[in-house]
């Protein structure tokens, strides 16, 4: 069969295929109105009869002494199995990046290589497919263009079809998530989603948001977006789409649970009194953990004490919600009260059912950073493994029954073979570079 392929105009209809075709929001005209650092084009590809059978984003940037580059995020819209489309793709992109003296096309398709360290022979498949077709694979997951090749997912959605209710789903975490869900409301913790329009009519709501990445930022050592990026990411997928949740600590909720306990205790402590023997041990084991709960309700007093709030935000982050998947795209939690609350298992958890609520099947809990990758004898990306900075992020994201997803990983159709080379050796000098100045102006703000 053979294939054309077009610079798209009809963006309602680009949409639309990729909503259909199982895309995410990486893959849609709507992120290219997020990232305005980069130059976007879209492509849509068609079959002889005129059916559309392809969609592409592609966005475009210029990187010193190297030229410009081209980046197709989560790889182009269609069934990869689709040998034929995909090679008549590949010739067409190469003359493209001649035509438009582009260094090279970045390409990372979200098609799985192994999940939870099992191989997925789909995706050897593609390895095969691309490298015949003239991409080569960058074997170092440490440094990709833009995204890890890890992501970790939460089905929401059982084997059997059923979709989870939040009951059944915390059943289904490690028992420090359920723990502390459990008595992250009986230590005053509660939730707020807010849309673009909220933070709109009360700027004090993307205050707080800035100051919990602020605190997490620095203890995980990357940079994080600011105020109107975060605005504009919420304009564009709109109220329905991208949302806000915030958790709050409210002390005087808190004191009064606290007072409530302290009552519950001296109705033991009386009890005990005229207890039959073999109450007496399950008396005693209740008034010790209101007695383990004070302490902890004393030091979270002491901790707020130079605090002029009386309700402060500790944990929240955006997601995103398109196409059947919830996306977290920001998440944290401040420095106050972290040990002691544990809010970011209780926010996580809160935001997986409000993922469940939206009507998505996927949570996804987003990426972490991994060690050098060393490629298997076939080729392919090695198993990949989290950076020691972010061993803890890893095993805190699969505590919420998420699976372990290595994508095939990042391909790239060099053009220019000159330009390339200095790409991949500057790029390496910039980053350090930029780590340094990055922890510089932690230091100094």
């Amino acid at each position: 069969m053979s294939y054309t392929f077009t610079k798209e105009t009809d963006m309602k209809a680009f949409e639309e295929f990729v909503l259909s075709h199982g895309g995410i929001y990486m893959q849609s005209e709507k992120w290219a109105k997020v990232k305005l650092e980069w130059n976007s084009r879209f492509y849509s590809g068609f079959s002889g009869d005129g059916e559309r059978v392809l969609t592409a984003l592609i966005m475009e940037r210029s990187i010193p002494a190297a030229g410009k580059i081209w980046y197709c995020p989560a790889g182009a819209v269609f069934d990869h199995e689709n040998k034929e489309l995909f090679s008549a793709f590949s010739e067409f992109m190469k003359k493209e990046l001649k035509a438009n003296k582009i260094t090279a096309l970045f390409y990372d398709p979200l098609i799985p290589l192994r999940v939870n360290g099992e191989d997925v022979s789909q995706g050897k498949a593609a390895h095969r497919l691309f490298t015949e077709n003239g991409f080569t694979l960058n074997t170092d997951a440490s440094k990709t263009l833009y995204k890890s090749p890890v992501q970790l997912i939460t089905k929401l959605v059982s084997p059997d079809g059923e979709k989870y209710t939040s009951d059944k789903l915390l059943k289904t975490f490690e028992k420090g998530v359920r723990y502390s869900v459990r008595v992250g409301e009986g230590r005053g913790l509660t939730e707020k989603i807010y849309t673009i329009r909220d933070i709109e009519k009360d700027p004090v709501i993307m205050e707080d948001f800035l100051a919990v990445m602020k605190d997490t930022s620095e203890r995980s050592d990357f940079v994080e977006r600011g105020g109107d990026y975060c605005k504009r990411i919420m304009e564009v997928f709109g109220e329905d789409g991208l949302d806000m949740m915030l958790i709050y600590y409210d002390k005087n909720k808190d004191k009064e649970i606290q007072a409530e306990k302290l009552r519950r205790k001296e109705e033991l402590l009386k009890s005990l009194e005229t207890a039959p023997e073999k109450k007496i041990r399950g008396i005693k084991e209740e008034i010790d953990s209101i007695d383990k709960a004070t302490a902890h309700f004393e030091e979270r007093m002491k901790e707020t004490e130079n605090s002029d709030k009386d309700i402060i935000c500790v944990s929240g982050g955006m997601t995103l919600h398109y196409n059947k998947m919830s996306s977290c795209l920001f998440g944290g939690s401040r420095n106050l009260l972290r040990n002691n609350l544990r809010a970011s298992h209780f926010f996580n958890f809160r935001r997986i059912c409000h993922s469940i609520e939206k009507g998505s099947d996927y949570h996804d809990l987003g990426y972490v950073l991994l060690e050098k990758t060393p490629p298997e004898a076939d080729g392919t990306l090695g198993v990949c493994k989290a950076a020691p900075d972010f061993e803890g992020i890893l095993s805190f994201k699969k505590s919420f029954g998420s699976e372990y997803i290595e994508f095939i990983g990042e391909y790239v159709l060099v053009s220019n073979k000159a330009l390339y080379f200095s790409y991949t050796h500057l790029l390496e000098k910039a980053r350090n570079v930029q780590s340094i100045v990055n922890r510089i102006v932690r230091k100094h703000r």
